[in-house]
């Protein structure tokens, strides 16, 4: 009799012709490569059958010198404007209500130059211009390098979110938070280390935009819908109410040596190997989530800073989060689109700013005051910006108000703050009217590349082999912009 209290069959103690092959094969490839990854530099750091590597979450140091040490991303999905925001273009006033001398391939029809209605005033001692719907942001312009010469590639949300957050336009692939993951791992074992907040549900392309693709699963992002407010709510299944926790420790532990063998017998699958890990994130979670994600325990003057609403709390998740070694955490708006102004834009991006400036504000100052916002890397912007001229009616586009703008992708304005950016800092600009990119234009891919190096890598060295090539956040393309570091 076996040690399972079953017999044995004869079948169980030979392997199949299949499985032979495979091992075979497996194992004189393994004799190359612990070869070629002894001789790679990132390899050797990250995937030479280090002990390090047998928890891919396991905190790690960059190859290179690190500024930021943690990102948290604040994404405004839906296309914010440029010109309405954070890059003023005094010759749409002078054009009102005209045809503007250049010639614009917009997505849909645009008429006549569409001037700001928002005022734009001096902050800081750069004297950077800042709208008026941003007053609380714009007390922070001397931590800032405001990029406005931005460009992505198509009109389109689906794929420039895809862009924005994986590096590829058009097929599935790693988001930008699993990369920093992979490279860095996470400081704290009991939290996911990339979180992704979205209230209400899910913005366009859903789980593509925090997907870790061909990355080991673990590496994705956790959703979090901050809507929630009680704890089981938010985080699902946070408690246990039924075992003790060294009961569920060694049911655990059962499992898991359950699951190894299974795992094992087919060949470390690495999707049933992630699967494995997320058994202990979880368990892990447990001791820890219930407190990292609960606001009501700050004190009431940093509550009021960060001010009433979805973005407040998520702001304030954020800073709790990174206090606790969280490494990459993206924040969405709202579900679906919400900055995609066609119509009303004065009332709507008035009324969308109004919900984030004072958290953003309140982040940026809370980071600050706790010394943490020279390591923390604070991204604003959306997948792109909005054309300077009104929308035309469209059926089936807009209400036909023509007080909206289109899609832009040719040029439009993100903000980096704290991590090593070079504060008090506009870096290029987009013609005068606020269409295209000109003066020093930064592709997305240029974004990414910006990023990584602040957080201590080459991106081109930065990559993962799959199905035969060595892929990387920036694809084939990308420069690091060293205007933006400090």
């Amino acid at each position: 009799m076996s040690e399972y209290n079953h017999d044995e069959l004869v079948r169980d103690l030979f392997l199949s012709r299949r499985q032979l092959m495979g091992r075979m094969g497996n194992g004189f490839a393994a004799l190359g490569l612990m070869g070629l990854l002894s001789e790679s530099s990132f390899g050797a750091g990250t995937l030479r059958g280090a002990p390090e590597m047998s928890n891919p979450l396991a905190p790690r140091k960059p190859p290179l010198r690190a500024r930021a040490k943690r990102v948290i991303f604040l994404f405004m999905n839906g296309g914010p404007s440029q010109v309405d925001t954070f890059d003023p273009k005094p010759a749409l006033h002078k054009y009102a209500g005209k045809a503007i001398p250049l010639q614009l391939p917009t997505e849909r029809k645009t008429g006549a130059a569409f001037p700001s209605p928002y005022t734009f005033s001096k902050h800081g001692q750069a004297g950077i211009e800042v709208s008026d719907i941003f007053p609380n942001v714009a007390k922070h312009v001397d931590d800032m390098v405001i990029i406005r010469s931005m460009h992505a590639d198509v009109p389109n949300h689906e794929p420039s979110l895809l862009l924005m957050n994986t590096g590829v336009a058009r097929m599935v692939r790693p988001s930008m938070g699993s990369w920093v993951l992979y490279g860095l791992g996470t400081e704290n074992q009991n939290l996911p280390g990339f979180i992704s907040m979205c209230p209400g549900g899910y913005p366009i392309q859903e789980t593509q935009n925090w997907q870790a693709g061909f990355l080991p699963g673990v590496l994705s992002g956790a959703y979090v819908n901050p809507n929630e407010t009680d704890i089981e709510k938010l985080v699902e299944n946070i408690r246990n109410h039924y075992t003790l926790p060294t009961d569920q420790r060694a049911q655990l532990d059962l499992v898991q040596k359950l699951n190894k063998e299974h795992l094992a017998a087919r060949q470390d699958d690495p999707a049933l190997e992630s699967r494995v890990e997320s058994f202990e994130l979880a368990f892990r979670m447990q001791s820890e989530a219930t407190d990292a994600f609960d606001v009501s325990k700050e004190p009431a003057n940093i509550r009021e800073m960060y001010g009433p609403g979805n973005f407040a709390r998520q702001c304030l998740m954020a800073r709790r989060l990174v206090e606790r070694g969280v490494r990459f955490i993206q924040l969405y708006h709202g579900d679906g689109q919400p900055w995609d102004s066609h119509d009303d834009i004065e009332v709507q991006h008035r009324e969308l700013a109004k919900q984030c400036d004072q958290a953003i504000g309140a982040l940026l100052t809370d980071l600050k005051q706790r010394g943490m916002l020279e390591e923390t890397l604070v991204i604003w912007g959306g997948e792109f910006g909005r054309t300077p001229t009104v929308e035309l009616p469209t059926p089936g586009a807009n209400a036909g108000k023509m007080n909206g703008r289109d899609h832009n992708h040719y040029g439009f304005t993100y903000w980096m703050a704290g991590g090593g950016v070079k504060g008090g800092t506009v870096y290029g600009a987009t013609d005068e009217f606020g269409f295209r990119a000109e003066e020093n234009p930064v592709h997305v891919h240029d974004l990414h590349a910006t990023i990584l190096y602040l957080l201590g890598f080459d991106h081109t060295k930065l990559t993962y082999r799959y199905a035969g090539r060595d892929f990387r956040l920036t694809d084939v393309y990308g420069n690091v912009v060293q205007g933006l570091v400090a």
